[in-house]
Order: C-alpha cells, then structure tokens, then sequence
C-alpha cells in the first residue's frame, strides 16, 4: 500500500508538526527525568541526609521513575490502538453493510472540504476503489491506518528519555558530592533543561528562548518547593 505521506519536493517547505508525538514524549520523558530526581535528591540532601542517602535517592527515583513512565505510557498507548483498531473495525462492517451511504458520506466529506459536489463525488468513487476503509479512517476519522499506535516503541522511548534525564542530577551528585550544597544539582539541572528546551524547539520549529524559559521556570519552581519540604521536614522532626 503507497504511503499517506509522500516526500516532499519542495526541500524549503518543511513541516514539523508530525514530529509533534514523539517530540513531545522524548522532551516530556527527560524533562521529568531531571525535574523529578533532581527535586528528589534535593529534598533528601535539605533534609540534612548524607551523601549516600542523596546517591540512593537518586537512583531509586531513576529506576522508578523510569518504569513508571514506561508502564504509563504503555497503558496510554495501548489503550489508544485498541480505540484505533475498533474504529476501523466499525468502519470496515460499515462498508460491507451501508457501502452506498458511506460512499455518499465520503462524498460530503470532501464537498465540505471545498470540491464542488459532482468532484467530490468522482474522488469518493475513485478511493472506494482502491480501498474504502482507509479512506475513511483517515479522512473520516483521522487514523493512518499504515502508522497506527506502537506501545512498546512508546514505552521504551519514555523510559529512556527519563533515564537519560535522571542522569544528570545522580551523576552530579558523584562527581562532585553533596556536602549539603544544592547548587550543582540546582545549576546542572537546569541548565540541561534550558538545553533541553531549546532542542525541542529547534525540532519542532518553536521559538527557543521561550521553550527554555518555560522549562527553567516550572523545574526551578519544582525543585525549589521540594527542597522547601525537605527542609521544613527535617527542622520540624
């Protein structure tokens, strides 16, 4: 079957919103990777904890944290291609059944779409020959019916985008220690995320400085109230 996504021959008009799926869960996946573990450790570190303590913090958030995004996104993803699948399935008895209301239905699709009625009705013809059902998943319901939702390749992507994250924090931490001092962890971490952010943007074609921004603000933000939690717990106990 031809793909629903021929090359383009025009190399300057590059489109970058079908990145959108998995740039989202690779930048998602490390961003929570960083955020997560760093404001871990730096809850265990003010909470007046060793330097062993912060270690292991930080690689049972590493190791949880990452088979949890993995198991999340599986079941997300899973559940997703089993709602695709019955869709299609519906649609496939739909055309054994009615062929000549979905044909009609098709028709109005494009009509709507702007094709004067009796075009619209010579392209309907035309894809119910080739094949009706993916016609209609895709310009009916908007399912590609060659790339349908993968989630094993979504739940590794996740697990390691966070693993990846959750590196920098822990291996801060074993280069250069604690010594009750947050900011390698502070300053190591966000400066992944401002990269971290600017990458994203890079690919997916957004403006770099303020994915950054938004990336350093809402990880400072989380880092700097677990660390406030960490404290307060160890002062109150």
């Amino acid at each position: 079957m031809a793909s629903l996504h021929p090359e383009n021959p025009h190399p300057d008009e590059i489109h970058r919103s079908q990145r959108a799926a998995w740039l989202r869960a690779a930048i998602l996946g490390a961003n929570d990777g960083i955020v997560s573990v760093s404001s871990l450790m730096l809850g265990v570190l003010t909470a007046q904890a060793n330097d062993d303590a912060i270690i292991i913090a930080g690689f049972s958030g590493l190791a949880a944290g990452a088979l949890s995004m993995a198991v999340g996104e599986y079941v997300s993803v899973a559940s997703q291609r089993d709602s695709e699948r019955a869709d299609i399935e519906i649609e496939r008895r739909s055309q054994k059944n009615n062929p000549k209301e979905e044909l009609a239905e098709l028709a109005e699709i494009y009509e709507y779409r702007g094709l004067e009625s009796e075009l619209a009705m010579k392209v309907a013809q035309q894809l119910h020959k080739k094949d009706p059902v993916v016609a209609h998943v895709r310009d009916e319901l908007g399912i590609d019916n060659d790339d349908l939702a993968n989630p094993l390749q979504a739940a590794a992507a996740s697990a390691v985008s966070f693993s990846l994250g959750a590196t920098v924090p822990v291996v801060t931490t074993l280069v250069f220690g604690s010594k009750s001092d947050p900011w390698p962890i502070v300053i190591a971490s966000l400066v992944t995320l401002g990269i971290s952010g600017g990458i994203g943007a890079i690919i997916g074609g957004g403006n770099r400085l303020l994915a950054a921004a938004r990336v350093l603000i809402g990880g400072g933000i989380a880092m700097a109230i677990t660390a406030l939690v960490g404290h307060l717990i160890s002062t109150g106990v």
